[in-house]
């Protein structure tokens, strides 16, 4: 995956699913999406813009502004994971 400003293009569909369901989730934060992806908070906001419908963009972006958990600097030191212990059972 080489890096750009469209993102989506050089993606495959499986890692723009992931990315965008990641984006959608209230305790992950765009440092985790970095780390997996190498997609800054403008990169994702970009992404999310070109792959949403204009009023789903707006109703995320309502979403993760100022939300705390979006943002590994602003969580409480006491959250060490991005998701619920009970999210992902197998």
């Amino acid at each position: 995956m080489s890096k750009g400003n469209n993102w989506d293009y050089q993606l495959e569909p499986s890692e723009l699913s992931r990315i965008i369901e990641m984006a959608w989730e209230d305790r992950t934060p765009f440092e985790a999406i970095k780390t997996l992806y190498g997609m800054d908070e403008q990169a994702v906001i970009s992404l999310m813009r070109r792959q949403l419908k204009p009023s789903s963009f707006k109703l995320w972006r309502q979403r993760v502004s100022g939300r705390v958990t979006k943002h590994e600097h602003l969580r409480d030191p006491a959250v060490s994971r991005a998701y619920c212990p009970t999210q992902y059972k197998r």
